[in-house]
């Protein structure tokens, strides 16, 4: 691991494409090294799959270094949390043995079975221009929480004024249904509120004041993981707006997202597929049609974590990749599934865009120029598909083990980018994942 990334006390990993990059591997990996892993943003829209010795992990709320043993895991005020969904991941890690040393935000906001059903309603009235929404509640929540109808997570904890501001939401979203949409779903009031109220009181030991304990860490010299789900495209303000996610996917997040000064951080990772993919809606400018992409997909195994819908894919994209380390302020990659891309004899890599007769390297924000660019490719050589033996060569000994053309691959990205490649995964185990020196 590069010294600088050693030295680092707060080191954050975010997705530099569409999400799906394989973050929480590279979390996974890093999580050793550091005190705590914090997540800031987002809720269980997200997924991360983490492989460790052959067993499968499935993640949605709770940070990938809840898989090592007393590291502090942390949920941010900047996430929307379904307490369902957190109480059954949190049963599904004790049942499998792991004792968790979690906190959870008292400013976070909550997801309610409401917000569920007008996520899929809103996304199909958008018809073209929806995100291709997970339909978790996601983006219904945030709009509560910037509407200030919200209600976090300390409010479960607090019978009055739960009531109060519950009755409040409730009558909001029924007259929503009944009278904007012309739903008539049945949704028991006291149900839900008495099923709520007991979510919070099981998840009362954990919630607490993020910031405060984030901040003291830092200050007692703790190191300290920063974990961003989805990726950069699909921030709500800097990505491919509006087929985006509803919050702040980029570095920046976390200031608002925890609750600490942007001088606090010190290393900002961006994970990068080798290829490209994304789960939803709108246009991905190199997106492989046909047998092509469907390769890439089966042997990358690329299904939505979170939802199992199968993802677009296609070739890397120096384009938006660019605009991601500019927006993250990039300090390095980390480059993962590169061993998908063996056996192919040429590897197209999108270094501009064509739109009408202009060339452009800059990604456009105006939806209509999107929608019609054109990559324009340089195709660098493949190299062979890696062999068992092979794996565990590049395993035993590390990055000067790689073919020759994929440290080309890497060292042309890394120039384009004008970030060094401070990691590289050749596979889907915990073991897989390389440091370049």
């Amino acid at each position: 691991m590069s010294k600088r990334i050693l030295k680092a006390q707060a080191i954050m990993v975010v997705g530099a494409q569409w999400g799906d990059e394989g973050k929480g591997k590279v979390i996974d990996f890093l999580a050793p090294t550091v005190d705590y892993v914090v997540r800031f943003q987002g809720g269980n829209n997200a997924g991360h799959t983490v492989v460790v010795d052959g067993v499968v992990h499935k993640l949605h709320l709770l940070p990938s270094g809840v898989l090592y043993a007393k590291k502090r895991i942390v949920l941010g005020n900047g996430m929307v949390i379904d307490p369902e969904v957190l109480l059954s991941e949190l049963d599904n890690f004790e049942t499998k043995g792991f004792k968790l040393n979690l906190l959870i935000s008292e400013r976070a906001h909550v997801i309610f079975p409401f917000h569920i059903i007008m996520d899929g309603m809103i996304d199909d009235y958008k018809g073209v221009l929806g995100a291709g929404t997970t339909r978790r509640g996601i983006g219904p929540a945030y709009a509560d929480k910037a509407e200030r109808f919200g209600i976090r997570m300390v409010d479960l904890l607090n019978k009055k004024i739960f009531r109060e501001k519950f009755d409040q939401l409730f009558e909001l979203k029924k007259n929503t249904l009944q009278k904007l949409y012309q739903q008539r779903i049945p949704l028991h009031k006291e149900t839900i509120f008495q099923t709520y109220y007991k979510f919070g009181q099981r998840l009362k030991p954990y919630i607490g004041d993020v910031s405060l304990e984030v901040n003291r860490a830092l200050d007692s010299g703790k190191r300290i993981l920063f974990e961003g789900a989805q990726g950069t495209l699909l921030d709500n303000d800097h990505g491919a707006y509006p087929h985006t996610t509803s919050s702040n996917t980029i570095a920046g997040a976390v200031c608002t997202g925890v609750g600490i000064g942007p001088t606090k951080i010190d290393e900002i990772i961006g994970v990068v597929k080798a290829y490209l993919s994304r789960v939803g809606s709108g246009p991905v400018p190199t997106e492989a049609k046909g047998s092509m992409g469907d390769y890439l997909r089966e042997r990358g195994q690329e299904y939505g974590t979170t939802t199992g819908r199968p993802r677009r894919c296609g070739w890397i994209d120096l384009v938006q990749l660019n605009y991601a380390a500019r927006i993250n302020g990039l300090t390095s990659l980390a480059v993962t599934k590169i061993d998908v891309l063996g056996g192919l004899k040429n590897i197209p890599v999108a270094i501009k865009y064509r739109y009408k007769s202009s060339l452009l390297t800059e990604l456009p924000a105006d939806l209509e120029v999107m929608r019609h660019c054109r990559p324009v490719y340089k195709a660098l050589p493949g190299w062979k598909n890696l062999t068992d033996a092979d794996f565990t060569t590049i395993i035993t000994h590390g990055y000067k083990a790689l073919p020759k053309h994929m440290k080309d691959y890497l060292a042309f990205i890394a120039d384009q980018v004008n970030t060094p490649v401070s990691l590289v995964s050749v596979g889907a185990e915990r073991k897989a994942t390389i440091q370049v020196p």
